[in-house]
């Protein structure tokens, strides 16, 4: 289970590594469910990726698996090409998505917008690192 403190802790994590690569971020926590449980854009963060991170959360979680690993079987010719236009559209192959876990079971997950794909990756796996 993501509660809020839990969101609130992951979304803390992932602002200070954000911060340190001084890239305003948008930062989305989502639970077992794939729903969102908290999310914060960062100050001159892009209003374009809050839609982002939030589908980069539901994918990581829909599919236990971060988005940038997602992004790799996605491609022309690979086994989850087409992937992105499943589930009304929710599907995002960007990297940044990362799953959440508790005792080696995915119970949630953290999704990051608004810089470089590495950037993203980066700062989402501070947040779950924390978590």
């Amino acid at each position: 289970m993501v509660r809020l403190e839990d969101a609130r802790r992951v979304i803390a994590a992932a602002e200070k590594k954000a911060q340190e690569l001084g890239q305003p971020m948008n930062i989305a926590v989502a639970d077992a469910g794939g729903n969102l449980v908290a999310h914060v854009r960062m100050d001159g963060a892009w209003l374009g990726s809050v839609d982002i991170s939030i589908k980069k959360a539901f994918t990581a979680r829909a599919f236990d698996i971060a988005t940038q690993e997602l992004a790799k079987f996605a491609q022309p010719g690979g086994p989850f090409y087409g992937i992105h236009a499943s589930n009304e559209g929710k599907v995002m192959i960007f990297a940044g998505g990362v799953p959440l876990k508790k005792n080696g079971k995915v119970v949630g997950a953290v999704g990051v917008s608004g810089g470089t794909g590495e950037q993203d990756h980066g700062v989402a796996t501070a947040g779950a690192t924390a978590f």
